[in-house]
């Protein structure tokens, strides 16, 4: 049994390691939302420049995170043994609505470097357990020393108003706590850790459930979704290397609007002159005076008459604003490069190329998207099992531990080239529902239509199997009287009997 105290220092141990990786997660986050602040080459641009693009900023780094994210949708898990997925852990992952939240999921991992999943009983439920994706900034996990994957402890802390409340996660129990939110203070060093031992964690009152709680489940119910990760160091964010780039594109927009502003047009120099000036007249039309001329109004008017035996005008050129906009392609070509990021996801540009040429653009970002498939789905895989322990089916909850996630195609391809590809795998003789699920059907839609080719079958027999026969080669030609009953090894009319939902076509 874990004691307070021990809870105490862990949370306050998870707590302090929480808070270091939040100014990271926080700067991903706002470039990703495009409130990233401008860059400056130097201090004399910044000090007459800087307010006017203070709130500009072109944004790369949401098409790289959006890139692979838009390819990651999960159709399912299919537990070791079994020939077709599990419609119950199915039928949560939809009552829990993870269709949707799941890409949340997957993006704050891309941006943040990681992401996590919760699964935990419902009382109101007790057979749909509660699965809810989690902010990297809020949730950390505690890994046995050496291993990557058996889990210690997990911590969720968030804020709500003027309180801050924290939930340590064990193997066996659950402590829930709570204090007052520490905002900003001008305090010491010193004063400060007073009034942070005076507002230390406390137990929370619920007044529903105990705490600490029991955990029926044996494991700690939290999951990391890591993006990128490294055998010795940190999961890697998409848009670490984005960042610097990003930078660099904002300044040269902001050089290129200045330079348009004052150089883009040829620049008048008038030579030999005194600055003119008008004359002032009094009440008779007498000059009694003169005032220099408003060079402002000149701006306007683009007029103005100089006198003198001397005078000579002539002119700076126009600059060129073209040398910003090739140094921009470059700087969005390496962030190509760097991301595997198809080059017109990032310019916009496509000319008229082939579908087998769009294929091996995107190439890059496929394989990009694999990789997250790998990583991701071994963490959604845990979480399938964790279900089946929340709903205390250890024998399912082993099954999956050794199955594996299913997953949409990650290429784009057109209906006529998917299409193409599954006829030709159906003729060498790949089973019907294993096509299905390529063509991007989920195992609840390919179950039902499979229970559709079966009433279809039984309704016309003979229309049913002349249509398999004109689409499957492999069987052959076969003459009415020969199809019921024949050597073709199809059954007859008389004798067509349902098809289970895990057969073959």
């Amino acid at each position: 049994m874990t004691t307070i105290e021990q809870a105490l220092a862990l949370v306050q141990r998870l707590e302090d390691e929480l808070q270091a990786r939040r100014p990271l997660i926080q700067r991903n986050n706002d470039y990703y939302r495009g409130l990233q602040k401008l860059t400056f080459a130097s201090e004399q641009f910044q000090k007459f420049h800087g307010d006017r693009y203070k709130n500009f900023a072109d944004n790369w780094v949401q098409v790289v995170s959006d890139a692979p994210v838009e390819r990651l949708t999960v159709n399912g898990v299919l537990p070791a043994g079994m020939t077709e997925a599990d419609k119950e852990s199915w039928r949560v992952w939809q009552m829990n609505a993870l269709d949707a939240d799941s890409q949340l999921g997957f993006m704050g991992a891309v941006n943040s470097g990681r992401s996590f999943v919760l699964v935990w009983g419902d009382p109101d439920d007790p057979e749909t357990p509660e699965v809810t994706f989690e902010d990297a900034a809020q949730c950390i996990i505690a890994y046995v020393p050496g291993s990557r994957r058996k889990r210690r402890a997990a911590l969720k802390r968030w804020d709500d108003g003027g309180r801050s409340f924290a939930t340590l996660y064990l193997p066996n129990e659950v402590f829930k706590f709570e204090r007052p939110a520490l905002g900003v203070s001008s305090k010491s060093v010193a004063m400060r850790g007073v009034d942070e031992e005076l507002e230390r964690w406390d137990l929370r009152d619920t007044g529903l459930e105990p705490n600490p709680q029991p955990n029926p489940m044996g494991v700690v119910p939290m999951v990391e979704l890591p993006n990128r990760p490294t055998l010795t160091d940190e999961p890697v964010s998409d848009i670490t290397g984005v960042v610097s780039m990003q930078d660099a594109i904002n300044l040269l927009w902001a050089q290129l609007f200045t330079a348009s502003d004052y150089a883009s047009f040829p620049q008048r120099i008038v030579l030999g002159a005194e600055v003119p000036e008008i004359p002032i007249l009094d009440e008779t039309g007498q000059i009694v005076g003169s005032r220099p001329v408003d060079l402002e109004r000149f701006a306007v008017d683009r007029v103005m008459f100089f006198t003198g035996d001397d005078v000579k005008v002539t002119e700076w050129t126009a600059a060129n604003l073209e040398a910003y906009t090739k140094v921009m392609e470059v700087a969005v070509g390496h962030i190509a490069a760097q991301t595997r990021t198809p080059q017109h996801y990032l310019s916009g540009k496509m000319t008229n190329i082939s579908g087998d040429a769009l294929l091996a653009a995107e190439t890059g970002l496929i394989k990009r998207v694999e990789e997250k498939q790998i990583w991701f789905g071994q963490a959604l895989r845990e979480m399938f099992r964790l279900i089946a322990l929340a709903q205390g089916d250890d024998v399912k909850a082993k099954s999956i531990a050794g199955g594996r996630v299913l997953w949409a195609d990650a290429e784009s391809r057109s209906h006529s080239q998917l299409a193409d590809a599954l006829t030709k795998l159906r003729q060498i003789g790949f089973p019907f529902e294993f096509l299905a699920l390529r063509y991007g059907l989920t195992p609840t839609e390919v179950a039902d239509l499979m229970t559709m080719k079966d009433r279809e079958l039984a309704a016309d027999p003979m229309g049913a199997i002349t249509q398999l026969m004109a689409h499957d080669p492999a069987q052959g030609s076969a003459t009415p009287d020969e199809a019921p009953g024949g050597g073709n090894g199809l059954v007859s009319a008389g004798s067509a009997a349902p098809r289970s939902q895990g057969g073959t076509d």
